[in-house]
């Protein structure tokens, strides 16, 4: 079986310039993975319970790839569809890699063919590249994140990615701040670009800044496509009543991780 890791929405999302591309800053999750699997055969076939991958785009990937367009596949994740976890790219990486893929530049060229938007997780601190999710190119390097913890779950409906959705705001000059090892100036823009995107996109009755203000997070973040939203807490900061208080505010799947470091 392999697996690739998901992520829990993005820190940075939007424009680089009014009319620049789509670029993002991810935020790795460990606890959201999509596990592939694969048992030659003489025939073509794809169980998967969550309905992510169609069996003609795997028959693209694998095609692009100039793997065998034969053999048993197996998908399982532990993310839902639509959330903002990168659900679609993490199951796609899997799959490829599971049929002998080799992780490189190839296969994250596949993915972007056969999908029309990427996110960096075959790379290994996808975090550290600023991202144009829809040329599948990283645009220059950023700094290791500092250590922190996100608690959050996911909120109101999952929103799978068009590919030719580029109504996001423009958030070069957050991208232009990007600190280093400076938590809280990395939680401030992370709120920043949130703020920006669900003042653009909505939902107009999203309660995470409000969640994040009660217990005294640093920022919050959010899947800019999708249901992924994070309060952003120091090491060791979380408090105990807050998952719950995600709950009650109809958050599900509540997750807490650790993210950042060298």
């Amino acid at each position: 079986m392999t697996r690739v890791y998901g992520h829990f929405g993005e820190l940075l999302q939007g424009r680089i310039g009014p009319c620049g591309p789509l670029a993002l800053v991810t935020l790795p999750c460990t606890a959201l993975w999509a596990e592939a699997g694969m048992v030659p055969s003489g025939r073509f076939g794809l169980y998967q319970a969550q309905k992510a991958v169609p069996r003609a785009v795997l028959r693209r990937l694998v095609r692009a790839l100039d793997l065998p367009v034969r053999g048993q596949f197996s998908l399982r994740l532990s993310m839902p569809l639509g959330g903002g976890a990168g659900a679609s790219t993490a199951s796609l990486l899997a799959l490829a890699l599971a049929a002998g893929a080799p992780s490189d530049a190839r296969l994250e060229a596949a993915v972007l063919a056969v999908e029309g938007a990427s996110d960096p997780l075959a790379r290994l601190h996808p975090e550290r590249v600023l991202w144009a999710s829809r040329l599948g190119v990283a645009l220059g390097k950023l700094p290791a994140l500092p250590r922190f913890e996100v608690l959050g779950g996911f909120f109101g409906a999952g929103q799978r990615t068009d590919p030719l959705d580029h109504t996001f705001p423009d958030v070069s000059d957050l991208v232009a701040a990007w600190p280093g090892p400076d938590l809280a100036t990395m939680a401030d823009l992370a709120s920043q670009s949130a703020r920006r995107t669900l003042g653009l996109r909505g939902p107009a009755n999203d309660p995470t800044e409000a969640l994040a203000r009660r217990h005294g997070a640093l920022g919050f973040c959010i899947a800019h496509t999708g249901a992924a939203r994070g309060l952003i807490f120091a090491p060791r900061t979380v408090p105990q009543a807050a998952a719950a208080d995600l709950r009650a505010a109809g958050f599900s799947r509540i997750t807490q991780f650790g993210c950042g470091g060298l």
